[in-house]
């Protein structure tokens, strides 16, 4: 069977990586995406490296590994958005299709006539997607954003990296974090605003800002703070709420362990061959785990340094208690467990060989996500999509 959104039509006006994260989400679920792109440049991301992927001759510009890993299955069409007569275009190409998916400036749009009141005139059933910084009113919303500085003033980095009391620095999470998660919810948004008009013909706008999206995406650091008023601190590894939960290091190199419940802190107990801290009173419950991590946490170490990696991890998995080597990504991306997933897959271009990709990790039982084409050339569609208007107009 053809992935689920075979009959859905996107127009994707989005660059960088929120938005195509999206659309690229779609296009992996079947959906029909055009990746409306400008002229002779394309996505700010086509210039995003090293690395790169050069064709096998030389003769296209090469390919970014950042533009790579966010445009699979989409066709690209160059439109200056500037023009009426790239305007005309797109209000064509509206008229076909259900979805828009955009990431300009709040106001930019409506300026070019291509706003969600502007487009809804030429198909009142569309669900039109905007992705920014700071959503569309506030006293921020004209301002632009990336996920660096949305990390920082989202408050993340404030509780990211080592602790003040080891003289650690607020830090970044090493993936564009801010733009996958706001990808992720413009998508959800979007696939419920399709469920909404399936069931009443209605269209839908969606506002998707990048702050409200990482600030909700705290999660239990947000709700401790809420609930508390105490302002969450950078713990390192360490876990604020779990004890022990932490990374160690063994005479070879790192492990993470997640002592999950008292249970498995008994096992854990037996493993190091610690069994006086069973009964020590500091120790009987999480809370006071959480209460003496300091000192807990010292003895664990110190047992952990004792030996190498593979024999903590191998009496670890015996006990059932949660652990793993601190992999690097070339260790997880030859891991037995991800290669039975097959998660990696290559995709063949004409022009440039078998082009790696993450496939998307949603497994269906009966529809099937494996048919996805390779990041289109800038223009690469033009005419194909040119004659598509003119036949079925």
């Amino acid at each position: 069977m053809a992935g689920p959104l075979t009959h859905i039509q996107v127009l994707d006006l989005s660059r960088i990586l929120a938005g195509p994260w999206a659309t690229q989400f779609l296009a992996d679920l079947g959906a029909n995406v055009i990746k409306v792109e400008r002229p002779n440049v394309g996505d700010d991301t086509r210039q995003w490296g090293p690395p790169f992927v050069e064709s096998l001759d030389h003769s296209q510009a090469a390919l970014s590994a950042y533009y790579l890993s966010a445009n699979r299955g989409k066709r690209s069409l160059e439109v200056d958005l500037s023009s009426t007569e790239g305007q005309q275009l797109i209000y064509q190409l509206v008229k076909k299709s259900d979805v828009i998916v955009e990431n300009f400036k709040a106001g930019t749009l409506k300026k070019l006539g291509l706003s969600y009141n502007d487009l809804k005139q030429h198909n009142p059933q569309i669900v039109y997607c905007s992705i920014t910084g700071f959503g569309q009113d506030g006293p921020r919303h004209e301002q632009a954003a990336y996920d660096f500085m949305i990390q920082a003033m989202s408050g993340l980095m404030s509780i990211t990296g080592e602790p003040e009391s080891q003289k650690g620095v607020p830090q970044k999470v090493g993936i564009p974090i801010v733009d996958l998660m706001t990808g992720m919810y413009a998508s959800s948004a979007i696939l419920a605003a399709l469920n909404h008009r399936e069931r009443t013909g209605q269209g839908e706008y969606i506002d998707i800002a990048m702050l409200d999206v990482m600030v909700s995406t705290l999660a239990n650091r947000k709700m401790s703070y809420l609930t508390s008023g105490q302002i969450p601190q950078r713990t390192g590894n360490r876990h604020p709420n779990i004890q022990p939960q932490d990374v160690f290091a063994c005479q070879d190199g790192y492990i993470a362990i997640v002592v999950g419940n008292d249970q498995q802190f008994l096992k854990l107990c037996d493993v190091i061959k610690q069994p006086a801290l069973k009964s020590n009173p500091h120790f009987q419950s999480n809370e006071l785990r959480v209460s003496h991590a300091e000192q807990l946490v010292n003895i664990v170490a110190a047992a952990f340094a004792q030996a190498d990696k593979s024999y903590w991890l191998d009496r670890l998995n015996l006990a059932g208690i949660p652990c793993s080597p601190i992999n690097r990504i070339d260790e997880i991306l030859n891991d037995p467990q991800i290669k039975h997933r097959d998660l990696v897959s290559y995709i063949e271009h004409p022009q440039f060989g078998n082009i790696p990709q993450m496939k998307n990790p949603i497994k269906f039982h009966n529809a099937t996500l494996d048919s996805v084409s390779s990041p289109p050339l800038l223009g690469e569609f033009n005419t194909e999509i040119a004659q598509w208007l003119k036949q079925s107009s």
